[in-house]
C-alpha cells in the first residue's frame, strides 16, 4: 500500500516562500490525482490544491490562488506545493492526499474524495 510523506514545512516570516514536497513510497503517484489540505489548531481541515494525474488540470482554494502553485515529477513520485507571500492566515498543518481517481472529480476540494494521507508537515509564518 505504501505512504506519503510529506516535507518541507518550517517558521518563514510573512511574505516569505516555502516549498512543501510530497513523496510516495511503496506506491505510485502516477495513477492518481492529488491533493493538498491544511488544518489550523481547532479547525477543520481544507482545501487548498489539487492535480491531475498528468498535470492537465489544476485547482486551488480562493485564499491561495495566486501565491501558491502546486505541481508534480511522476518520475520522482513527488507532489510539490510551492507557497509565495506567506501570510498570517496560512499557519497550519499540511497533508497531502492521494485519490482514488486519475483525474479530479467534481468534489476534488473535499477532503472526502481522497483515500490516502500523509502525516503532514506544519508551516508556521511569523508577523
Amino acid at each position: 500500500q505504501g505512504q506519503l510523506v510529506e516535507s518541507g514545512g518550517g517558521l518563514v516570516q510573512a511574505g516569505g516562500s516555502l516549498r512543501l514536497s510530497c513523496s510516495a513510497s511503496g506506491r505510485t503517484l502516477g495513477s492518481s490525482a492529488m491533493g493538498w489540505f491544511r488544518q489550523a489548531p481547532g479547525k477543520e481541515r481544507l482545501f487548498v490544491a489539487a492535480i491531475s494525474w498528468g498535470a492537465g488540470r489544476t485547482e486551488y482554494a480562493d485564499s491561495v490562488k495566486g501565491r501558491f502553485t502546486i505541481s508534480r515529477d511522476n518520475a520522482k513520485n513527488t507532489v510539490y506545493l510551492q507557497m509565495n507571500t506567506l501570510k498570517p492566515e496560512d499557519p497550519a498543518v499540511y497533508y497531502c492526499a492521494a485519490s482514488a481517481s486519475m483525474y479530479l472529480r467534481d468534489n476534488y476540494y473535499n477532503s472526502h474524495d481522497y483515500v490516502y494521507w500523509g502525516q503532514g508537515t506544519q508551516v508556521t509564518v511569523s508577523s
